[in-house]
């Protein structure tokens, strides 16, 4: 029987928090991305809508600092594939980071936005979240999925979290022993308390009347989702 989802807000949502803490909370995350695999799902998801493209265009959603854009440009630049890359967050701090980013300052643009709010001049190929999704309720994410689908032109990923009481427990331990970062203490364990599990995904995905997507399981506790144009 898995976790009861909770709808608790997580310290980060909340609009007073010094951007010193919100830096370090990114730094943490980034961290445990790598080390956990995080980074490594948001590749393979771009993997398999770029297929034997050669050139491709890349939005983000909740970019943040910029790490998810990285990995899928230092991708690129192994693999001779040309990317332009687009970063939307609502906050102006995590932009200015990801800018200052030295791999983020060709081909790269920010948009400092409610995602619902932009309006693109040209649809990207592809657009993803990670580690976004499981800060809306069930009819929010209905609403993003679909403005996922309308634009791009080849499809959407994203990466998130598996509701699971062993994933809770183990972030809950590793974060009071190693982490540094109240926000990291605090939200990580509540991130997978508001995560999702895959019955609720294809109940998310068949209220927006999208039928043809993916749910593939990836360690550690988390899902890759994945939509491609017919």
């Amino acid at each position: 029987m898995p976790l009861k989802r909770s709808y608790q807000s997580e310290l980060l949502d909340q609009a007073e928090i010094p951007f010193e803490d919100i830096l370090l909370n990114m730094q943490e995350l980034n961290t445990i991305n790598t080390l956990l695999g995080g980074h490594a799902i948001t590749v393979k998801g771009f993997k398999q809508l770029l297929g034997k493209r050669k050139k491709i265009s890349v939005c983000e959603i909740g970019c943040g600092g910029g790490d998810n854009l990285v990995a899928i440009l230092k991708y690129c630049n192994k693999y001779n594939v040309e990317v332009k890359l687009t970063g939307v967050d609502l906050k102006q701090e995590c932009i200015d980071v990801a800018k200052n980013n030295s791999l983020l300052k060709v081909n790269t643009s920010f948009i400092c936005s409610d995602y619902t709010l932009v309006q693109f001049q040209e649809k990207p190929d592809i657009i993803f979240s990670s580690l976004f999704c499981h800060h809306f309720n069930e009819e929010q994410l209905i609403i993003q999925i679909q403005w996922m689908r309308q634009n791009t032109l080849l499809g959407f990923f994203i990466n998130d979290l598996q509701r699971h009481w062993l994933a809770h427990t183990s972030i809950k331990i590793l974060t009071q022993f190693f982490s540094k970062s109240y926000l990291v203490k605090n939200d990580a364990p509540l991130s997978v308390l508001r995560g999702f599990v895959k019955r609720e995904w294809s109940e998310i995905f068949n209220k927006a009347s999208i039928k043809q997507f993916e749910i593939n399981w990836k360690w550690a506790f988390r899902y890759l989702i994945i939509y491609k144009h017919a």
